[in-house]
């Protein structure tokens, strides 16, 4: 066994664009694997829902074609997590189709590992009779209602399918859904290092140079993993990792400073220690990991919320910003009673604000505090498309025209930043899943498949 092993992050996310400089200086570093991530929960359940990439197909045919040429000259397989931004099987397979006009394009002979994440409801069902699905986090518990709603389910794969499909002698792996680190924890872990080393470095090289000052999601990093260490070296020589910097990425996407969870495992970093070396360089050690039973797998579902239609505009008028809440509550009101005829549920409405609460909320420790302008979008979900362009089309017009004590015009002065203002945005979805599956195995639900081109 050799006594360190390379890990080469391509960049944060699958089609943000690779820096052909930085990947070049990464295979000068003979990498023992060349990763990216291509998905996150990020953008909300729509995604997964539509069944649509994160990005466009000509932004991930480049990324992958360069990570394959990468490969190809260092001998060394390409991984890619959470394939076409949610990891179902269509976007697998979208994925899949560029890597094909990418093999034809190139004249490329290529052995391709597709791990599926989908998960049948029946698979499911069958867990909650035997109480073996809980919520993650403060959601609802399951229900067979909601289970039965829900159009779109995948589960998030830990570094075991990833072993799995390394076995096989795969040169490129297309992962559905997965844990972001496993990308990089698991051909470490295949090579025999340490997990809690594997598992904390994947952590960090999934967000590609995140963890460097200047930090950025568009650019590559090289981990080297040790026996009792690893080391992160940014590759763009305008970056540099230090103490404080990778210390400070640990800590991010977590709800505990010093703890994170996967299938099977929690990850404990209250021993680490940070090192600066040379060359914009940190050594990591101490990163622990405890194995946990039972095994649970994360679970992500989707569930159709209706179709929105939505209005984006600014206030500037200083006697309008003072009497904003009286606008937006007449306006709603005026909207419900002249749909009085619909149903509760068959439509919603909503105004935010934005420059005013708009972000955070109720949570809003500065609430109420407004400047000299505002951001305001109108947000309309209903049962049908039309229903929506309809709902809020009458709002918008009541918005326009609602007359307030000290107007100085004869319409509400609101500036539409598009014309037409009223902007469809088609079917949404919500979160109907977001639990924790109690597993045998943690690589049951993610069966293999081999597929060769050339």
């Amino acid at each position: 066994m050799n006594q360190e092993f390379r890990c080469l992050s391509a960049i944060a996310m699958l089609g943000y664009g690779i820096p052909c400089e930085s990947l070049e200086r990464g295979i000068a570093c003979n990498p023992h694997m060349i990763g990216a991530d291509a998905g996150s929960t990020d953008a909300g359940p729509h995604k997964l829902g539509r069944g649509v990439p994160d990005v466009s197909k000509d932004a991930t045919f480049r990324d992958i074609r360069l990570m394959l040429s990468a490969g190809r000259r260092a001998g060394a397989p390409v991984i890619i997590g959470s394939c076409g931004g949610s990891g179902a099987r269509t976007h697998l397979e979208w994925t899949w189709e560029i890597v094909k006009e990418i093999a034809a394009q190139d004249n490329l002979s290529l052995r391709v590992a597709v791990i599926f994440a989908d998960i049948p409801h029946e698979r499911i069902g069958a867990a909650l009779e035997a109480g073996k699905v809980q919520p993650l986090g403060p959601v609802p518990a399951l229900t067979v209602e909601t289970l039965g709603r829900t159009t779109g389910m995948v589960a998030q794969m830990g570094a075991e399918p990833i072993i799995k499909a390394l076995d096989t002698g795969a040169e490129l792996i297309l992962a559905g859904r997965s844990c972001d680190a496993a990308i990089f924890a698991a051909p470490a872990i295949r090579h025999g290092m340490d997990r809690g080393l594997a598992w904390h470095m994947g952590e960090i090289l999934e967000c590609g140079a995140m963890c460097a000052e200047p930090g950025s999601a568009n650019d590559c990093m090289l981990g080297t993993i040790r026996s009792d260490s690893f080391e992160l070296q940014p590759l763009n020589p305008k970056r540099r990792c230090t103490p404080a910097s990778v210390a400070c990425h640990s800590l991010y996407e977590r709800s505990h400073p010093t703890i994170s969870f996967g299938p099977g495992h929690r990850l404990e970093l209250s021993g680490c220690s940070f090192e600066a070396l040379d060359g914009g360089r940190v050594k990591v050690s101490g990163s622990r990991l405890r194995e946990e039973q039972p095994i649970r797998v994360k679970l992500e579902g989707v569930a159709p919320a209706g179709f929105r239609t939505i209005v984006v505009g600014g206030v500037r008028d200083p006697i309008a910003l003072e009497r904003l809440d009286e606008i937006t509550d007449a306006v709603t009101t005026a909207t419900r009673e002249y749909h009085s005829h619909l149903r509760p549920g068959d439509y919603s409405l909503r105004f935010i604000v934005y420059g005013r609460d708009g972000v955070m909320g109720e949570r809003e420790p500065l609430a109420g505090q407004i400047g000299h302008e505002v951001g305001l979008v109108l947000d309309v979900v209903a049962r049908s498309q039309d229903l929506a362009n309809s709902v809020c089309a009458f709002a918008r017009s009541q918005l326009q025209h609602y007359h307030y004590e000290g107007i100085k015009a004869t319409a509400a002065n609101i500036a539409f930043a598009t014309a037409p203002s009223d902007i469809p945005c088609g079917e949404v979805f919500e979160f109907s899943v977001y639990h924790l599956l109690e597993v045998s195995s943690p690589a049951e639900l993610f069966p293999v498949e081999i597929r060769e081109l050339g």
